[in-house]
């Protein structure tokens, strides 16, 4: 199996029984085989399964979701709303640039959700992680103060979505539903 028609790019060979067989993916939208039986056997060949794309890949999805997220005229069509649960999820789960990415994807869609209705109390994880380093970052004053990209993303979405939450008028709701009572509780007694 290859990439190309002459089978000199991207060449997967096998041969024996189908423990020999691994997994393997081919880029691009292609892909050529060809099937030689050694007549040594009487069995009757092999089954092979092709899967176009990375089902289930966070880059893939990542790419897609930004693509759609970018076109002004696809965005009324999307179910903002079900997306941005969906992402907010994933923005918990992952780490590292992925979790990036997902803040980044939150991002535009609360800049481009007009008065759609997406669930802004989802975010109260991410907002006890954003209230977290920021109470590190108050502690540690000896060090400079560079600011982690995690750090960073997550300031600017809470920034975007609390303007978001002002011009529709429910800035209080919002900011009750973030916190905890423990933390209400502290707010007011300082």
């Amino acid at each position: 199996m290859s990439s190309s028609s002459d089978f000199q790019q991207d060449r997967h060979s096998f041969s024996g029984s189908s423990q020999k067989w691994n997994d393997f993916e081919l880029p691009g939208d292609t892909l050529y085989y060809r099937f030689t039986s050694d007549m040594s056997n009487t069995e009757w060949g092999y089954k092979f399964t092709v899967t176009a794309g990375h089902l289930g890949r966070f880059q893939t999805g990542f790419e897609i979701l930004k693509q759609m997220l970018s076109e002004e005229r696809v965005v009324p069509h999307l179910p903002l709303a079900k997306i941005w649960e969906w992402q907010v999820g994933v923005a918990c789960r992952q780490t590292g640039h992925q979790r990036l990415k997902a803040i980044h994807l939150l991002l535009k869609i609360v800049q481009c959700s007009a008065q759609r209705d997406c669930d802004l109390t989802l975010l109260k994880p991410l907002w006890q992680l954003f209230t977290h380093m920021e109470n590190n970052l108050c502690h540690d004053m000896a060090k400079p103060g560079i600011l982690l990209p995690l750090h960073r993303a997550l300031a600017e979405l809470f920034f975007v979505t609390e303007n978001r939450v002002t011009e529709l008028g429910s800035l209080h709701e919002y900011l009750l539903a973030l916190n905890t009572e423990d933390h209400l509780h502290r707010c007011t007694a300082q």
